[in-house]
């Protein structure tokens, strides 16, 4: 059975802070590379595209976890509550929302196998 869990992390910049907010956030991946349980973790900007057209904050982070253990552990690391006190609940932040999201690739009532 697949224990992955994907996460979407978005990030609305306050006005004239998207560049200030996406490098902070890049500055979150080291050490997050380094944690046991993720697989992936990468902040990314959106592109304009003609062919992507959707309604979507400016800055994501996809991210894959080895399980959900990994993901909350990864979101009670000082580094990951820091960042949310200081740069999105805070009145100076420079965030104005942000939206997070985690996900399973299996479907409900997956038949998994057993492995002994």
């Amino acid at each position: 059975m697949s224990k992955k869990v994907y996460c979407i992390a978005q990030f609305l910049p306050k006005p004239g802070q998207e560049q200030a907010l996406f490098a902070v956030l890049q500055g979150l991946e080291p050490n997050t590379l380094r944690e046991d349980g993720c697989l992936q973790y990468i902040v990314t900007r959106r592109l304009a595209s003609p062919f992507a057209e959707g309604e979507s904050f400016p800055i994501a982070f996809n991210e894959i976890w080895r399980d959900n253990a990994s993901f909350e552990a990864h979101c009670q690391r000082a580094e990951i509550k820091d960042f949310f006190e200081r740069y999105c609940l805070a009145e100076d932040g420079l965030a104005a929302k942000w939206n997070v999201c985690i996900y399973s690739d299996e479907p409900e009532g997956y038949d998994a196998p057993q492995l002994a």
